[in-house]
This record gives C-alpha cells, sequence and structure tokens, in this order.
C-alpha cells in the first residue's frame, strides 16, 4: 500500500525500518512523522513510504498498539547519513529486492521443451502456482484434476451442505483450488523464504483479484468467495500462456521404468509420455497414494493431529483477545493460537482458526464423515470455530506401515459417520458435557454452524483414550487465556482428521525429485511439504524451478 505522502522527482532510495509502534487510531501523517522523528531527518529529506508488514500487539487488549516494517524512501544524501548514523542497529537496513527472478525468461532456453509437456497433478494452490509458473516461461504445463472446475465443485460441494449427496471425486477435498478454497483463505506461514517466493505467490494473487492489503497485513486472508474468482482468473492466465487444464481426469499410475517417469495412466485409458510430472495432490488423495505405493514410489509415514472443531460466539474471542477494542475495523474479527503440552508429552493445539466462520462437512469418501472450518472475506458469521487436536504418530500410536496413519484416518471417520446417524448429521457434544464425561442432549446458547445437521451424543466415544483425555487437560488451561473458551454450552464437533497429511513423499534436498523415482516432483501438502494455502504455493514455484532447471541440462 502506498501512502501517497509525498512525490518530489527525486531519486528513489528505499530503506526497510522495522518496529514502528503507534497507537491503533493514529493517522497516516503521524505514521509519516514517526519516521521523520525515529531517523532524525529534516522533512524535505523524506519522500514517501510504502507499508511492507503491519501487524498489532495485543498484550495489552485495552491498549492496542499498531506495528509497521516500512519501506522509506529518502534523498540520497539522507540515505546515505541514515545508513552510517544508525549502522549495526536492528531496526534499519536497505530494502531487500523481492522481485521475482525466474529460472529462463524464454521457451527457447529449454532444449527439451518441444519434446515433452511437463505434467502437473492436481490443481489446488501448489499445482496453480507451478503451473502458472511453468506458463510463464513459456512450458506449456498440463494439469490433470480428478475433481471439477470451481464453479462445478461449489455446486457439487453444497450438494452435500444441504441435500446429503457426496460427490466423491468433487467435493471440499477434491476440484480447482483444493481444499483451501473452502477455508478462511489464510495466506500467513512460518517457512522460511529467503527467496521471496510467497511475495510471488501473493503477488499473482492480487493481480488475480485478491485485495491488495494481503501483501502487508500479518495476517492476511481471502475467504471463500474472493477464492473462486482468483482461481479462475489464474486458470484462465495461465490456458492464455498455452497451458491445459483437463478437470474430471485422475492419474491411476504412474508408468516407470529403471526408477524414471516414463508417463503416465489416467484412468480414461489415456496415456500420456513425460519425464516430468509434478505431484501436487493435496493431502486427501488416499487411492493416488495407494496407486503410487504400488507402483514403488518410496513413502513413510509421517504425524498428524486428530481431535474436534470447537466453536464459541465471536463475542467471546473479541472481548477475550481485544477488550474495548473490539469491533475495530482495523483489527477485524479476532483468531487465536494456542498450545498445551500434556502432562504425558503429548501436545494439544488449535488449528486452521476461523474467526467469524462455520464448521463445515469435508467428507471425500462414503461412509465417512470429516470436519474443517470456513470464513467468508468478511468473518462476519455469529460464531468463531478452530480445531483442537491431539497429535499422533507412527512410532506409538499406529503400524509404521506407510499407509498405516491412513487406515487410522478412515476408522475414526467412519465411526463418526455411524455416531452422526449415518446420514453425513455430524457427532457433536457440549463443551461442559464432554468436561463432565455426560452426553449432551440438547444444544445451550451456541448454535451449531456444522450443516446438514449434527447429532448430539458423547465425544469420548468418538477418539482414542489418550486423545479424550489430552483434550480435556488443554481445555481448562486454554480457558486461562482466553476468557470463555471452557464455556459450557460451547460446541465441539466431529471429526477432525486432516490436519496434514499422514504420509510423506521423500525427495532429494536438492532436485526435489522423489528419492528413488527420476522425473517425479513430489510437492504441497498431500507429499508432507506444506502446511496452507501460502506454503503449498510457495512449494508449487519451487518444484517447478527444479523442474526447469532440470530441462535447462
Amino acid at each position: 500500500m502506498d501512502t501517497g505522502l509525498c512525490s518530489r522527482a527525486v531519486r528513489i532510495i528505499m530503506l526497510r525500518l522495522t518496529n514502528i509502534k503507534l497507537p491503533l487510531d493514529h493517522s497516516s501523517g503521524e505514521l509519516q512523522q514517526e519516521v521523520i522523528r525515529t531517523l532524525e531527518l529534516r522533512e524535505s529529506e523524506f519522500t514517501r513510504l510504502t507499508i511492507f508488514k503491519r501487524s498489532y500487539d495485543a498484550r495489552k487488549k485495552n491498549l492496542i498498539f499498531l506495528i509497521y516494517s516500512l519501506d522509506v524512501e529518502l534523498t540520497a544524501e539522507a540515505e546515505a547519513r541514515c545508513l552510517e548514523q544508525f549502522s549495526g542497529k536492528s531496526f534499519i537496513r536497505p530494502s531487500p529486492d523481492m522481485r521475482y527472478k525466474f529460472v529462463a525468461e524464454k521457451a527457447v532456453d529449454f532444449p527439451q521443451a518441444e519434446q515433452q509437456r511437463p505434467v502437473i497433478i492436481g490443481f489446488g494452490p501448489c499445482g496453480i502456482l507451478a503451473a502458472l509458473l511453468l506458463a510463464q516461461m513459456g512450458l506449456k504445463p498440463i494439469v490433470i484434476e480428478r475433481g471439477q472446475d470451481v464453479r462445478q465443485r461449489t455446486k457439487d460441494t453444497w450438494g452435500l451442505w444441504r441435500d446429503r449427496e457426496l460427490n466423491e471425486e468433487s467435493n471440499v477435498q477434491f476440484g480447482e483450488g483444493g481444499a483451501g478454497t473452502f477455508s478462511d483463505g489464510k495466506l500467513y506461514s512460518q517457512i522460511k523464504d529467503p527467496k521471496f517466493h510467497g511475495r510471488k505467490v501473493l503477488n499473482e494473487f492480487v493481480k488475480a483479484g485478491a485485495p491488495e492489503e494481503i501483501l502487508y497485513v500479518s495476517k492476511p486472508h481471502i475467504g471463500t468467495f474472493k477464492l473462486v474468482k482468483m482461481v479462475e482468473s489464474m486458470r484462465a492466465e495461465i490456458v492464455a500462456l498455452g497451458g491445459e487444464i483437463r478437470f474430471g481426469e485422475k492419474l491411476e499410475s504412474l508408468n516407470i521404468e529403471d526408477h524414471q517417469v516414463e508417463g503416465l495412466t489416467l484412468s480414461s485409458g489415456e496415456v500420456i509420455k513425460t519425464n516430468h510430472v509434478i505431484l501436487a495432490i493435496g493431502h486427501s488423495a488416499r487411492d493416488t497414494f495407494q496407486s503410487l505405493f504400488e507402483s514403488g514410489v518410496y513413502i513413510e509415514p509421517k504425524p498428524f493431529s486428530i481431535g474436534f472443531r470447537i466453536e464459541h460466539p465471536q463475542s467471546i474471542i473479541d472481548d477475550a483477545r481485544f477488550g474495548n477494542n473490539a469491533g475495530n475495523e482495523i483489527l477485524g474479527a479476532a483468531d487465536y493460537k494456542l498450545v498445551h503440552h500434556c502432562k504425558d508429552g503429548r501436545s494439544v493445539y488449535s488449528f486452521c482458526m476461523c474467526p467469524g466462520g462455520t464448521v463445515v462437512a469435508a467428507a471425500s469418501e462414503p461412509g465417512k464423515l470429516v470436519t474443517n472450518g470456513m470464513s467468508q472475506y468478511s468473518r462476519n458469521e455469529r460464531n468463531a470455530n478452530s480445531a483442537i487436536v491431539v497429535d499422533v504418530n507412527p512410532e506409538k500410536d499406529y503400524p509404521q506401515h506407510p499407509l498405516a496413519g491412513i487406515d487410522l484416518q478412515r476408522q475414526l471417520e467412519e465411526k463418526a459417520y455411524q455416531m452422526g446417524g449415518e446420514n453425513y448429521n455430524a457427532p457433536a457434544q457440549l463443551v461442559g458435557d464432554f468436561m463432565a464425561g455426560n452426553a449432551s442432549e440438547k444444544v445451550g446458547s451456541v448454535p451449531p454452524s456444522y450443516q446438514p445437521g449434527v447429532t448430539l451424543c458423547d465425544l469420548s466415544l468418538l477418539l482414542p483414550d489418550f486423545a479424550v483425555k489430552a483434550i480435556r487437560e488443554a481445555i481448562p488451561e486454554f480457558n486461562k487465556q482466553i476468557k470463555g473458551f471452557a464455556m459450557h454450552d460451547a460446541v465441539l464437533t466431529g471429526v477432525e482428521t486432516r490436519t496434514s497429511s499422514p504420509i510423506c513423499i521423500k525427495r532429494d534436498k536438492s532436485d526435489f525429485n522423489s528419492i528413488n523415482t527420476k522425473g517425479l516432483y513430489p510437492a504441497g501438502e498431500g507429499a508432507g511439504y506444506a502446511g496452507g494455502i501460502l506454503s503449498a504455493g510457495v512449494d508449487g514455484i519451487k518444484v517447478a524451478e527444479a523442474l526447469a532447471r532440470d530441462l535447462l541440462h
């Protein structure tokens, strides 16, 4: 966001200024004056500023501050003086160059590009960014997506939510945009990103219609409605650049000879010859995991988490986090991030917190039930929800067979389906009853948001005993941080099993190829290398770059 505070025609010099703190209700002029004061400038030496990042400090909820990182333009003389005057100070340095640098600018640089087109399996955030980057380099990728385009997929998803009809190939998990399309649209991550790939992702999202604020707010989000339009726009650019998107087609098997990908066979029977396949299938493509395992691709089990969704009135979360500042437009609906380390060594934590959102049905297999959370950009629904989950580990909780975690997920999802009444109602319980060990019989002051509906029960019968024990230990501890978190009428809805992929498709750290299958690039959440929209998009860029480097040589 450019404030446009000044427009003198001088040579543009940029300094990155961090930890600028101002009251919540400050003006743009006060922000400029704080820069001038901090750098001991004369008014004439200041040109303008651009906000790189804006966060808030709400440790004292009735005295909340905004904290800025700014890119500041000064005259050349002032820039040189500031760098010398504040040398060694952590709050000032030259602004880094965040412009994206392609592996190659033209398709002619790729001698093998005319022989074979790269293929991408999956069109979620990872697959979209990989396809977009390859298309921008002139490589004309082919994308195979088992689900439908985002508009049809939305209709199919509502078929479960409204009419209890599950489309196994087009739902919350499968289809254009991936699982993140029906979520809060969070765009922040804690990954290390020295090459600013995340900035490339965000810039592409803004170009596709996302609000520009995602470039600078500390916890950007988009919401489902805006994500739908963005995904369509990015697809259009890929196609305009020569890419091809095939919906409703599924990978049947990889064709591998001497540990080298030679092509792939689709469920339709069609064979596509290629030596370069990016695998961006998401965390729920269980049949594809099985196929890859049977083909000899190296897979190992990895930890994931299981638990419930918890719902509170959003007003309780706002008050606990922001106090008298609840409702402030800049702050928006409050979120939270909670962790408790149990006495037995387990960890319980909140995951995918959705302010002002709803709990949604996220099943992708018949006879099984799983929940997720979703918010629109406005985040103005009555309830807040998040997953409250417990870590599970193949070393102690289930057999170490590569696909055993999937078996555990399925067992829990099948049990949840049965406890809900075998009609896609979700099993639910009031927090107070869960803590007391009593089955719930009626809803209290917090109406469950899950559609098509809930069946009240005793959720302690759903999860393993160690998980129930851990969550019961954690909830009172979370209540110390968020007053009202343990309120009796808050609602738990089960089951949450797909926090992350239960497998890892191991790849080489240098060339991103599968460790035993040349030409296969495991990527994104499904392969175990991402955990959200932004990190999945970044991983898509990384594997696309690796593929391009391979073609160059």
